[in-house]
């Protein structure tokens, strides 16, 4: 208990600094003005703080399972020569690998029936700001962090001693960083990075109600969607945001409906249109 309200803690004060951050620039660098009723504070307040602990305490058990059953699977040689890495190329080498896995595993999202059921909570706001970064139902969200950090323990770049354990939690930090930036409310574009870096911009396409709900898959790397054929980024902004998948508007219908049957009659239609 005392390590759970530890991290609690440290949520709090994490959170502060975002707010610090990203409200100010929000409010003077908008994309879209909010509009009354778009922003649910308290659902994202609920989703911030149970997407941040639940990996935390689900995942733990099975990457290290995954990396004891990898050992019979997976030449000896490869966790041996990637793990003896320098750091650096060792934290390069497991964003790579992270985030083309975490992009498969979000395509596979918008085409399964079963999991877009869950991932539609994600694509429900109609109002993108920076917490809408953690807003998602935590089956979606561990489905796609399991498969980010999976290949990590399997490969070697991540294990149970300490220098392994600092690659997957350095994953987690920056990919939830950029997380919370490109989905910010901020009118910023970065020039020749956007080849290189996911940007509001970038990723504000990918949250559009239709024609392109469906492309800019990638957490980090927008190369990525160009090699598999999914990149759109125009000079312009989206005009509106959202999913004509029903979503329940209150939290426990948010959580609750993706177990129901009738759930999944609606995600075929969308993933079949």
């Amino acid at each position: 208990m005392a390590a759970i309200a530890e991290q609690v803690l440290r949520l709090v004060l994490w959170l502060c600094l975002l707010c610090a951050i990203f409200l100010p620039l929000e409010r003077r660098f908008a994309v879209h003005q909010e509009e009354a009723g778009e922003r649910q504070r308290w659902p994202d307040l609920f989703y911030y703080f149970a997407n941040s602990l639940l990996p935390m305490l689900l995942l733990a058990v099975p990457m290290a399972l995954a990396a004891q059953l990898s050992r019979s699977i997976v030449p000896a040689a490869v966790p041996t020569t990637l793990s003896a890495l320098p750091l650096a190329a060792r934290l390069l080498l497991a964003l790579l690998v992270s985030d083309l896995c975490a992009y498969w595993a979000h395509r596979l999202a918008h085409r399964w029936p079963l999991l877009w059921r869950f991932h539609a909570v994600h694509h429900s706001p109609t109002h993108v700001y920076f917490l809408t970064n953690t807003r998602a139902h935590p089956v979606d969200l561990l489905f796609v962090r399991f498969c980010g950090l999976l290949p990590l323990y399997v490969l070697g770049l991540a294990g149970p001693s300490v220098a392994g354990s600092a690659t997957p939690v350095a994953v987690i930090l920056l990919g939830s960083v950029w997380g919370f930036f490109i989905h910010s409310n901020i009118r910023v574009r970065l020039g020749p990075l956007e080849w290189l870096l996911s940007t509001p911009a970038f990723h504000h396409w990918h949250h559009t109600r239709h024609e392109h709900i469906d492309r800019n898959f990638a957490a980090m790397l927008p190369l990525l969607d160009r090699i598999f054929g999914t990149y759109y980024l125009p000079r312009t902004w989206p005009a509106d945001y959202g999913t004509d998948t029903p979503v329940a508007s209150d939290l426990g219908g948010q959580l609750a409906a993706p177990f129901a049957p009738a759930a999944a009659s609606t995600a075929l239609d969308r993933t079949e249109s």
